[in-house]
């Protein structure tokens, strides 16, 4: 069980939680602050790393290539680092999931040498079979692995996903969820302590099993 609690039968709407959403350029913004404002948070957009130190959790959403995510977001890096080792809650989307990670070998393959992630969970990227049709586009089941509050009462349910990479951990047991597309791959991750998560589908286009998640997220924001 991660060190983050869960409260059985919190309302998310009943939070007070304050949730910035990280506009580095590459995020998916508007429905992810629509589906975070559905689930009960308070939501603001923020471009200044500063802003990062008031919320009670950050989510850092991102479509597109792993290398560009990197850049936009270079100078978040350390206020972003600070917040997770400070305790405080982490939510990486698709990319933003990707990011969490230490390094991808999207970069590799388009020749951008080594893009550095943020290394909150250690472990690398790595791009589907070539025998596979990529992106896995569309909806596909979540097997819950391991006891998380973000993914309450989801086991079994089936979520949105466009991505032609996957996470690797180095850790077995960061993957908190997985999915099949030809192989298992971690579909949810989380650091040892439990504050830093992500999703590789996003929750704000996978219908009432993505407002079960971002409601979980702000229920733990605002505990």
């Amino acid at each position: 069980m991660s060190g983050v609690a869960v409260r059985a039968g919190m309302n998310a709407r009943q939070t007070a939680a304050s949730v910035v959403v990280v506009d580095y350029g590459l995020g998916n913004l508007r429905s992810v602050t629509r589906g975070l404002e559905r689930a009960g948070a308070s939501v603001e957009l923020i471009d200044d790393p500063g802003a990062l130190d008031a919320a009670d959790g950050v989510v850092l959403p991102g479509v597109g290539a792993f290398s560009e995510g990197m850049d936009n977001a270079g100078p978040f890096r350390e206020a972003l680092v600070e917040q997770a080792e400070a305790g405080t809650p982490l939510f990486g989307i698709c990319l933003g999931m990707q990011m969490l990670l230490t390094t991808s070998e999207e970069a590799e393959r388009v020749g951008q040498g080594d893009a550095e992630g943020l290394d909150l969970v250690p472990g690398r990227n790595v791009r589907f079979s070539h025998d596979l049709t990529v992106p896995h586009m569309g909806w596909n089941e979540l097997d819950v692995q391991r006891d998380h509050p973000l993914v309450e009462g989801v086991d079994g349910e089936y979520a949105y996903f466009v991505h032609s990479y996957y996470a690797d951990p180095d850790d077995s047991e960061a993957a908190v969820a997985t999915t099949d597309y030809g192989t298992d791959f971690a579909s949810v991750v989380a650091n040892d302590r439990g504050n830093v998560f992500g999703t590789q589908f996003h929750p704000e286009k996978s219908g009432e099993t993505g407002l079960r998640i971002l409601r979980n997220f702000v229920d733990i924001c605002g505990k």
